[in-house]
């Protein structure tokens, strides 16, 4: 009887003894704060008037902890790179949408982008902001596509892509441009703060909609060059 080897054996034991690890080091810091930590709620609450909008929350995403919210434009983005690197798009069905669904796309999806472009302005004064806009515009491209509307493959290529690192690209060129100012990563002017974010938010709730559209689409999308 031959003996079957798996070569992939030694590696996925490596991969659980690191994730063992991972668990264990997470578990332990997760344990070890403070029962009681007083946060950044006074921080705040006393600098508030400097971060360029009134809405605590906005303040915290996009100024005080900035970079927070830019890892987390970078963690979205490599969900999607990951799911684009197992497959290409499933095979469209040739069944039709059917008329309620089509006409339901033709006028619920003006109407979520004119709620998308509500959120993000109001963001800066009242609950809202970038992800908040970028989910309503990513349900606005999901239903798109439950309707049978597929991208375009000229759009699938470059353009695709600049969209898709627009929001994650305007965080590293706005830090970028403020270090070279002498300033520190995401330190925004006091007089500019409020612009600053705004063109921030804007570009990542676009990137977030796109992103989460393509997450639902379920792969990678063919381009010009591929057909």
């Amino acid at each position: 009887m031959t003996r079957v080897v798996d070569k992939q054996a030694p590696f996925r034991w490596l991969l659980a003894v690191l994730m063992s690890f991972l668990t264990v080091g997470l578990g332990y810091a997760v344990l070890s704060l403070p029962a009681q930590a007083p946060g950044l709620s006074e921080y705040v609450a006393e600098h508030i008037g400097t971060s360029g909008v009134s809405n605590p929350v906005t303040a915290v995403l996009l100024n005080f902890r900035g970079y927070d919210t830019l890892l987390e434009m970078g963690v979205l983005l490599l969900a999607l790179l990951g799911v684009w690197s197992v497959s290409r798009v499933p095979e469209q069905s040739e069944a039709p949408p059917g008329p309620v669904l089509d006409m339901l796309s033709r006028l619920l999806v003006p109407l979520l982008i004119l709620v998308a472009g509500y959120l993000l302005w109001v963001g800066a004064h009242a609950p809202g902001g970038a992800f908040q806009a970028g989910a309503v515009m990513g349900a606005a491209g999901v239903l798109l596509l439950l309707a049978g509307w597929r991208p375009d493959a000229r759009f699938s290529g470059l353009p695709l892509r600049i969209t898709l690192v627009t929001g994650l690209g305007m965080f590293v060129v706005v830090g970028m441009v403020l270090i070279l100012l002498g300033r520190r990563l995401l330190e925004y002017p006091p007089p500019f703060a409020g612009t600053l974010i705004l063109l921030i938010e804007a570009a990542a709730a676009l990137s977030i909609g796109v992103t989460l559209a393509a997450l639902f689409l379920g792969g990678r999308p063919e381009t010009g060059s591929e057909r």
